[in-house]
């Protein structure tokens, strides 16, 4: 007798882990991806017909096409469970077309992770396909396909063949583009710090130093030798008292789960992994991981998203460990924590998280790659912290009065560990500054000055972006979504417009090229607000405020005037690109 049931999903490891979940009544099979796309060949968009799509079957795909189709024609119902995106929604609705499935029989399924209760749950309540979705993927598939397809054999004829160009990946190398010149054109500017070396009058006399500061009351910058010399002449002979003592209890609070952008640069800074690596990695441990014991379960909810949502059971959860492993004092006195996403974020999931906080990355150690482990204990530690209480640091700031001229100097010491006893964010630049220890200071006390430091310092310039820097400007601008972050990186790394040198992104001569005739002709294309208003507008079409067809036909009218102009402007010319 033929199982009642069929549930797709693309890939074999999801497969595995919901067959499991889901018994003997479901068969589950793999569809690998996109089974129906536009053709490889042409521009399989009819711009005359109002953008209508030619879609056509993958080549090489058509074993695994017809095998659904046998099962589908077998099962009494058919539940399409791609992932809970855009792209996921649209592979679903083509499924659905290609597999000749009737609305009665298809159901609609998502899970936001792969667990027994989630999968179990989900089955029970199935939706129809969401349009709105699949026509704001159709939109943005189309439009990249409009962009990349049009201009890209205009820079094959007028720099050389096998360059792309593309709606997103040539912001994005415009943004390296323009962090290079501003290096270039940066003008270092002189400043001086002046340090007071003094000593106490505790017992143990025990030296410290303290910061020149400004003069009677005002702050002051010291920009020659001259100006430094000049204060060291009002103050060397001038009495040192201690003006003020202010000692203060500094809060610190934890930053909140990831979303796929803040994984992404912390997996970077953190793992040195690549956002490519660090979405693949992602992916296995969200579809199932063979745990001994346990059998294959996913071990992180949904990684591509922007919210910062966290269901109540995994915060009830998250209660329980925290209290459980470290004493209530760790969980915050005022309840969970919870965390507000920016104003554009979908927030069509929750923050990436693991499926069961129980499952400790050490429990868990022997079964996963060493990777698979590294990226888990981020994705682990990161979750556990954003439910824990604040750090607290004893912090002290002195400031000392010289003839009228203030100098300053402060420390702390950490008092109660919090979320630190888990979990610290990585920096963006390698320079931390520790903070001396302070001997016993009151205040009206005299010092004794036992020397000055002089150093000599310029201003310097931005630096270079890395992976977790451009991700971070690219999503504070709006450029990208999710899942786009990642392939947008790689793309112009491997097209060669950007190369990296040690972790920095440095622009090659190719990309400043293609980057010049972008801003020349195709200002829009290359322009970070216009992308960003593209990004917004595709939300809308996802919320079913606007008609994908609409946003086509706003972008394609300028468009295609400005690739006229272009290829007649342009004609007989041919751009050289120095030699790196």
């Amino acid at each position: 007798m033929a199982k009642q049931s069929l549930v797709i999903v693309e890939s074999p490891a999801k497969a595995k882990t919901i067959g499991k979940y889901l018994g003997k009544d479901y068969e589950v099979k793999a569809c690998m991806g996109h089974l129906r796309d536009l053709q490889k060949s042409k521009l399989s968009v009819d711009v005359d017909n109002d953008f209508e799509p030619v879609y056509k079957p993958i080549k090489g795909k058509e074993a695994i096409i017809s095998d659904l189709k046998k099962s589908a024609k077998a099962a009494d119902t058919v539940y399409l469970a791609t992932d809970p995106d855009r792209e996921g929604e649209a592979i679903s609705w083509h499924l659905k077309s290609l597999l000749d499935l009737p609305d009665k029989k298809t159901k609609r399924v998502t899970f936001n992770e792969i667990t027994k209760n989630v999968v179990r749950q989900s089955i029970q309540h199935p939706r129809d396909i969401d349009q709105n979705l699949v026509d704001a993927q159709q939109a943005r598939r189309i439009l990249d396909r409009l962009v990349g397809y049009q201009l890209s054999p205009l820079l094959w004829k007028k720099i050389k063949r096998g360059l792309s160009a593309g709606r997103v990946q040539s912001v994005a190398t415009r943004m390296v583009d323009d962090r290079e010149r501003e290096i270039e054109n940066f003008k270092p500017e002189e400043y001086w710090t002046l340090d007071a070396n003094l000593t106490g009058n505790d017992v143990k006399k025990l030296p410290f130093s303290a910061r020149y500061h400004g003069k009677n009351g005002k702050k002051a910058e010291l920009k020659s030798a001259a100006e430094v010399e000049a204060v060291v002449e009002e103050t060397k002979n001038a009495v040192f008292t201690v003006k003020s003592v202010k000692r203060t209890d500094k809060n610190r609070s934890p930053s909140p789960p990831f979303t796929t952008s803040t994984m992404q640069q912390e997996a970077s800074r953190k793992l040195s992994m690549t956002p490519r690596r660090t979405m693949a990695i992602a992916q296995q441990l969200y579809e199932g991981v063979d745990i001994e014991g346990e059998g294959t379960v996913g071990l992180i909810t949904y990684m591509r998203t922007d919210s910062l949502r966290i269901s109540e059971e995994a915060i009830a959860a998250a209660k329980e460990f925290i209290v459980g492993r470290y004493g209530q004092q760790y969980y915050p006195a005022k309840g969970a924590n919870h965390y507000k996403a920016k104003a554009s974020a979908q927030d069509a999931h929750e923050a990436i998280r693991p499926s069961n906080v129980n499952w400790t990355p050490e429990m868990l150690k022997k079964d996963l790659t060493g990777e698979q482990y590294r990226l888990y204990r981020l994705v682990w530690s990161r979750f556990v912290a954003c439910q824990m209480a604040n750090a607290v640091y004893d912090s002290v700031s002195v400031e000392i009065d010289a003839a009228g001229h203030s100098f300053r100097t402060s420390s702390s010491s950490l008092k109660f560990s919090g979320y630190t006893a888990v979990y610290e964010e990585g920096k963006d630049d390698d320079k931390e500054e520790k903070e001396p220890t302070l001997p016993p200071l009151t205040e009206g006390e005299t010092l004794d000055l036992k020397s000055f430091g002089r150093d000599q310092h310029f201003t310097q310039p931005p630096a270079h972006y890395t992976d977790a820097t451009l991700i971070r400007a690219m999503e504070e601008q709006g450029i990208g979504r999710p899942s786009t972050y990642a392939p947008t990186v790689s793309t112009i790394l491997d097209r060669e417009y950007v190369v990296k040198e040690g972790k920095y992104l440095h622009i090659t001569n190719l990309g400043r090229v293609v980057t010049q005739l972008m801003e020349e002709r195709f200002s829009d294309i290359a322009d970070l607000k216009f992308t960003a208003n593209m990004e917004k507008k595709l939300d809308d079409v996802e919320e079913g405020t606007v008609n994908w067809k609409s946003v086509l036909r706003d972008f394609y009218g300028d468009f295609e005037e400005n690739l006229k102009k272009a290829e007649k402007d342009l004609e007989g010319v041919y751009i050289k690109v120095p030699d790196e």
